[in-house]
């Protein structure tokens, strides 16, 4: 692209910010218009998912702009799942190969970080506390509100970019008008944060470099792990119906129902009560939507065309993995076509957006129901074995997710058939050691040699 543009980029949360550095490094000139304050200066969205998980697709979209090394100071590893059962054992499931693991890493901290690398580039300029009021899409102009005095203000770049999360104003604009379709689902599940703090000398209480699951069935809560030695807890809860946040009115009855199913956790929980009645639920939505441009003027990224729940812990490096995909066709677009540009990213990112929505729901009925189930410990074992043995046949579901970047589509479409494969191959396994019978040894030849049912991506 050779003319350079003034550029509106509403939303200033992880997705707008790192984008505004790789369209100023083209170049262009950027300005962020954010509803909250600056989170440098005032505490904010207190109650809202503080940890997240970088994986491989993140970590590629910081690498590209060269602050890669920057934020692994500030992430911490998580090797492996660590379950607890109401007894409080514990089992144990590694996320993938020796050495690879997912990095909890601080919402706030990371955003503040980008936030800190973009401020000293003069073709980047943050304006917060500006609340997007309308969005008139044919002429690019967005009406704000200056939430610190109240004036209304008019912008007209030349490009507007969405970044303004799940409940986007610009997509709201973009469902006005013809042939645009919407699709927003809630799990019956909200979640609620938590805190297991540090222990009294400093330090961690449980595992440090492990994401911790208390799987129950029709509930469960996890914890990631936070540099001052505390735990981040996330309790995701109907709610309604007998064990729910509707059911949990008095402190004796949250007590009560934390000593009979997170024996192991209450302990170290002392303000338990006071978080659980003092911060909000959050609602979990996906958001499904096409198309996410405009005639070539306005473009949504992130959660504004894509959100999802979190339970592949993708929905920051889905983000992320946008703004890698548009950088990479910015360089090979000529001219000033940004609507063939917009069209052609859309198409392409779209499939791999609604695929890791219904991962992530899935990946939600396996954390909540079946990782402290020993025959699915045992599958995964197997399925190890397998990935041991046919190493460009067969890449475990959650490792293409998560440590490749094979497109969602392709990995959603190969872990079905891998799950038709591993059906029959279960039949005949009830130890580890069952994996060496001829029987198994010729089910796999068959179906991944012969009958090539997973090929390699070629593309």
């Amino acid at each position: 692209m050779t003319e350079k543009k003034n550029i509106a980029i509403m939303g200033a949360g992880l997705v707008g910010s790192l984008l505004s550095l790789y369209l100023a490094r083209r170049g262009h000139r950027v300005d962020l218009y954010e509803r909250r304050p600056d989170l440098r200066t005032t505490v904010v969205d207190r109650g809202r998912s503080i940890n997240l998980a970088l994986s491989d697709r993140g970590w590629r979209a910081l690498k590209g702009i060269g602050i890669e090394e920057e934020v692994r100071k500030v992430a911490i590893p998580m090797r492996r799942r660590v379950m607890h059962d109401e007894r409080g054992n514990l089992t144990f499931q590694p996320y993938g190969k020796e050495g690879q693991a997912i990095y909890s890493v601080s919402r706030g901290g990371l955003n503040v970080a980008l936030m800190n690398l973009s401020e000293p580039n003069p073709d980047i300029t943050f304006h917060f506390s500006r609340q997007a009021l309308d969005v008139n899409l044919r002429t690019n102009e967005v009406q704000l509100r200056n939430l610190e005095t109240g004036a209304l203000e008019t912008v007209q770049p030349d490009l507007l970019f969405g970044a303004d999360g799940a409940f986007s104003v610009v997509r709201g604009a973009m469902q006005k008008t013809e042939r645009f379709n919407y699709e927003q689902r809630y799990l019956e599940y909200g979640y609620k944060e938590l805190t297991i703090p540090a222990a009294a000398g400093g330090g961690w209480v449980i595992e440090k470099n492990a994401l911790h699951i208390w799987p129950r069935g029709n509930y469960m809560m996890i914890a990631l792990p936070n540099l001052d030695g505390s735990f981040t807890c996330t309790l995701f809860f109907p709610y309604e119906g007998e064990h729910s946040f509707a059911a949990i009115q008095k402190e004796e009855d949250l007590l009560r129902f934390f000593q009979e199913v997170f024996p192991d956790a209450l302990p170290l929980m002392p303000d338990l009560a006071e978080e659980y009645f003092g911060n909000p639920v959050g609602s979990l939505v996906t958001v499904k939507c096409f198309p996410w441009s405009f005639e070539g003027r306005s473009l949504l990224i992130g959660d504004a065309s894509h959100a999802v729940v979190p339970f592949y812990g993708q929905g920051m490096n889905a983000g992320f993995e946008d703004i890698t995909v548009l950088d990479q066709m910015l360089e090979a677009f000529e001219g000033d076509d940004w609507e063939g540009l917009f069209k052609a990213f859309e198409r392409r990112r779209k499939p791999d957006a609604d695929a890791i929505a219904d991962l992530a729901v899935l990946n939600f009925i396996e954390m909540r129901d079946k990782v402290a189930d020993p025959r699915f410990l045992l599958r995964k074992k197997i399925e190890g074995k397998i990935s041991a043995q046919y190493p460009d046949h067969w890449i475990p579901l959650y490792s293409m997710v998560t440590f490749t970047d094979l497109p969602y589509s392709y990995a959603l479409e190969t872990g079905r058939k891998q799950d038709e494969i591993m059906q029959m191959v279960m039949k005949h396994i009830k130890t580890v050691e069952d994996y060496d019978k001829p029987e198994v040894q010729r089910l796999l030849e068959k179906q991944l040699i012969r009958k090539e049912k997973l090929k390699p991506y070629r593309g």
